[in-house]
């Protein structure tokens, strides 16, 4: 059993009989055994950390410093494994590799875990829904990550999924969103339209222009309407590839920026207050400020290098926060008991060093009523 951060701070001081008591007298100099008190409440925190892109051979020493930090949960967004295979048998030993490391194994141990996938522990590099061995992939990932054989997840195509916990009388809400199983095609960059952009590196996708190609599917549009009608007193959007940025060349929403504003618009028809998103795939973290004229701004935290690093970010009109390229986590801390209730986003690498700090009150990620 996981108990929420709040939980941990209650402790119950006994005792023993026979000890004399410290307790202060009144100032006549009488006994204070008879009034009451009353302990504070216990805060309403709840911590979750955050990251992707962790390649199996390596020791990954992050997941230390996840346990220092004593989340109540750790969220995998994706490349959880480098598995890029056709054969399940090779994918199996990948994943092995990764639960048999002793890093693995304690954060396992201490944290309770929730995960997505992105494409190269769905199997491909850039795959989307043409990838010939997705159901099989989708087998391998469920049973390593020991998901409950009544889950939703075996009983439809992919692997979306939603999760709520209790803080107090509070709900947190976790979505996590599958942007492979019923992804269209990318459109590929030519040589000459790369040229073109002169850039300091070659882009390799351009944004759609036509509506119906889709990132997440009609069912899963479907089913996130409804799970964003749920009750929530806070909502995590977990997405595999970033969302918050502008279009850079790689992959993202920005490809399906029909899709980007569908979400916005789902958010704004269903009142989805107190939002944001949590992403990977970059091999950098950076905290990203998406404006739009839908909804309040949706904070997107990136935290993607458990393992891996690139040597440079893209650029991003968007990012309010980073870029780290230094092996990292994010970690958010949300905070209900505070006078003005907030969540902060932080970034911390594997030495121990708090790299992004950014705080955003609630009151700014909410529509007005």
């Amino acid at each position: 059993m996981y108990l929420s951060h709040s939980a941990k701070f209650l402790a119950i001081a006994l005792l023993p009989l026979g000890l004399v008591s410290c307790k202060p007298s009144s100032s006549d100099g009488s006994s204070n055994d008879n009034k009451k008190t009353t302990a504070p409440p216990a805060p309403l925190i709840y911590k979750v950390a955050f990251g992707s892109c962790g390649q199996q051979g390596h020791p990954l020493p992050i997941f230390h410093e996840v346990i220092r930090h004593q989340p109540d949960i750790f969220v995998f967004l994706g490349d959880n494994v480098y598995g890029d295979t056709n054969d399940m048998a090779v994918m199996q030993q990948k994943y092995q590799q990764l639960g048999n490391k002793p890093s693995y194994k304690a954060l396992k141990e201490n944290v309770e875990i929730l995960a997505t996938w992105d494409d190269h522990d769905y199997g491909q590099n850039d795959a989307g829904k043409d990838y010939p061995h997705k159901e099989a992939s989708k087998k391998v990932f469920l049973e390593f990550f020991e998901e409950p054989e009544n889950s939703d997840r075996y009983k439809h195509e992919g692997i979306y999924t939603s999760e709520f916990r209790k803080v107090g009388d509070k709900t947190i809400q976790f979505i996590l969103l599958d942007g492979r199983t019923f992804r269209d095609d990318l459109i590929r960059v030519s040589s000459d339209q790369a040229k073109k952009r002169k850039s300091f590196y070659r882009w390799q996708y351009q944004s759609h222009t036509d509506t119906s190609p889709t990132l997440l599917g009609k069912a899963q549009w479907k089913w996130l309407e409804a799970e964003l009608l749920k009750p929530a007193d806070f909502r995590i959007l977990a997405t595999g590839t970033q969302f918050g940025i502008e279009a850079n060349g790689y992959e993202s929403w920005a490809n399906f920026p029909h899709e980007q504003d569908k979400l916005v618009q789902l958010i704004k028809s269903t009142k989805a207050n107190h939002l944001i998103a949590i992403s990977g795939d970059v091999h950098y973290a950076e905290i990203s400020k998406f404006e739009n004229t839908h909804s309040y701004p949706i904070h997107d935290i990136t935290a993607s290098g458990l393992s891996q690093k690139w040597h440079f970010a893209t650029p991003n009109k968007n990012r309010i926060e980073g870029p780290v390229m230094d092996n990292h986590f994010g970690l958010l801390t949300i905070d209900f008991s505070a006078d003005q209730p907030n969540v902060q986003a932080e970034i911390w690498d594997e030495t121990g060093n708090q790299r992004v700090e950014y705080t955003i009150p609630f009151e700014t990620i909410r529509f007005n009523d």
